[in-house]
């Protein structure tokens, strides 16, 4: 098998990696100054990385299960393609027939797929329970709000390629942080529509998502669900709580006084939800490098709560399963050091070794949070990703 990655650059094109000339793998016991030296001795080409949510533990110092995927993983392809319209055009790395066919057919193969029977890990009535325990901390003081989450998975199925899931999920859900990685013992297919992070330059942007409500059947139906979700206290008062915590996360790279707040609580609308999303900015230190970004910032702030370590610490108590990559982060280091990197919901991932798709989901839980509406915000954020191979048993 010859690995594929495939992230948004644009509105048009894709940038798509084929195979792998060197990569770096971070175990436990993290080894940043190898994860920067790595990064550095190639400057000058396009790395794509996947980061595992549990490596966020380690940098917390949270006790986990053992991680079965990579704590994260920088790779330089053989061959690095501009993917636009229906062509790849070459930017990097070697000229091969083969890598090119394999970067223009990412959009253009119809294969039949398997039909998925979903099955949520946790049942109605323990999300509930769990929920409102959640709620029990929150008012007692522990933490202020924190997100929790669950997988859903499939049946045990035989995958050699997960790029039609990929392909379906992009024809009915385009989303600005898409991405695909295709591996011999992993696979991804993601929809995201939440950016971590971004490094332009000396600057340093966080898009943190906080708030979702379902797109209307009818456009006055659409645009009182946007109304409702814009003047919502609930929404709005989870979306300031992570704004706080990622301008605090920024202040560890930022230089002093620089951490500002572009956007606070903008509505996005996608094809599936609308959005609530917050834009903070800072100006970096002078030669901060990528770990000490990434140990600022990691876990992001939108998929942990707040306190981070706090919340972090109850997730891990009450959602009874190993994120990995679900809500970890993939994206593009781009030559001369600037990144893009998204956050892994609306994902489908594949484990070789367990021949399952998972797909988590999850939503900030504070004091104002009603379990029942909490567990059907979860439907709505992935119901139109997993009902296009199959049903969910809720």
């Amino acid at each position: 098998m010859i690995e594929r990655a495939l992230f948004r650059h644009s509105d048009s094109s894709f940038l798509v990696g084929i195979g792998c000339e060197s990569e770096f793998v971070l175990a436990a016991d993290p080894d940043w100054n190898a994860l920067d030296a790595f990064i550095r001795t190639n400057e000058g080409r396009t790395l794509f990385t996947v980061i595992n949510y549990q490596l966020g533990l380690d940098i917390l110092s949270i006790p986990h299960t053992p991680n079965q995927l990579p704590l994260l993983r920088v790779w330089v392809p053989k061959s690095t393609y501009l993917y636009e319209s229906t062509t790849a055009y070459l930017l990097e790395g070697e000229h091969n027939e083969i890598h090119e066919r394999l970067a223009e057919e990412l959009f253009e193969v119809e294969e039949s797929l398997p039909s998925i029977q979903w099955t949520a890990k946790i049942d109605k009535a323990s999300y509930l329970e769990r929920v409102n325990k959640i709620k029990d901390h929150i008012q007692q003081g522990d933490v202020y709000e924190l997100n929790f989450c669950q997988s859903i998975e499939s049946q045990t199925i035989e995958l050699s390629s997960i790029q039609p899931f990929f392909e379906r999920m992009w024809e009915n859900n385009p989303t600005p942080f898409a991405g695909l990685v295709e591996t011999q013992n992993w696979m991804l297919a993601s929809a995201s529509p939440e950016r971590f992070i971004q490094k332009k330059g000396s600057k340093l942007i966080s898009q943190p998502i906080k708030g979702t409500a379902p797109r209307g059947k009818t456009d006055v139906e659409d645009l009182e669900n946007r109304n409702n979700l814009q003047t919502s206290p609930k929404e709005r008062a989870e979306n300031v709580m992570i704004v706080d915590l990622v301008r605090n996360d920024l202040s560890q790279v930022a230089t002093k006084g620089s951490v500002h707040v572009d956007e606070l609580c903008e509505i996005y609308s996608f094809p599936t939800v609308h959005q609530m999303i917050s834009t903070i900015s800072c100006e970096l230190k002078e030669n901060t490098s990528f770990s000490e970004i990434l140990k600022a910032t990691f876990p992001m702030g939108s998929m942990t709560g707040a306190p981070k370590k706090a919340a972090v610490t109850l997730s891990e108590q009450y959602e009874g399963f190993p994120r990995e990559f679900y809500s970890g982060s993939f994206g593009v280091i781009y030559p001369g050091g600037d990144f893009d990197l998204n956050v892994l919901i609306r994902t489908l991932f594949y484990n070789a070794d367990t021949q399952k798709l998972s797909c988590g989901v999850g939503g900030a839980i504070t004091i104002l949070s009603d379990a029942e509406a909490e567990y059907e915000e979860c439907k709505v954020k992935v119901d139109k990703i997993l009902s296009l191979f199959g049903t969910c048993q809720w």
